[in-house]
């Protein structure tokens, strides 16, 4: 099963989808300790949703783990998933109300970055880390990696 969840296949260009999906993560965890205020709790509670104090150092603690995780490219199917449920958490919650008062223009302007780092995660937890991964080191005896970047 371990094998399995780490599995990866050999893309070299998946490397540029877990770093832009992990960058932004990472960054975006940090700032929720960094501006509590704006991008953390406060803004959980400017929206409505339950503890936002707790939820603020809760969701910033998976994103900035789970980030440094796909740029390491560590595990990355299963750092995908957090990732996933909050940036649907994230549609649902800031994006479909706005749907309803500000338009479907205004919505889609406003979810680029959410659809983004969504498709990315979701590509990941498809694809797996690719071949610049801790995965696939994970994956191969030593031998094979050497061998492997002289095709």
């Amino acid at each position: 099963m371990f094998r399995k969840i780490i599995s990866t296949n050999k893309a070299a260009t998946t490397i540029l989808i877990r770093l832009m999906v992990g960058a932004v993560f990472l960054s975006e965890g940090i700032q929720k300790f960094l501006f509590p205020g704006t991008r953390g709790a406060g803004r959980f509670e400017k929206i409505g949703l339950p503890d936002p104090e707790f939820l603020g150092y809760f969701v910033g603690s998976f994103e900035a783990l789970c980030g440094l995780l796909l740029l390491m490219g560590l595990f990355t199917r299963l750092a995908s998933i957090p990732l996933l449920i909050i940036m649907l958490t994230a549609l649902t919650t800031t994006k479909a109300p706005m749907l309803a008062t500000d338009g479907f223009w205004e919505m889609l302007h406003a979810s680029r970055t959410d659809w983004s780092m969504l498709l990315g995660s979701l590509f990941l937890l498809i694809k797996g880390g690719g071949r610049w991964s801790a995965d696939r080191s994970l994956m191969q005896p030593k031998q094979h990696l050497f061998r492997e970047a002289h095709y």
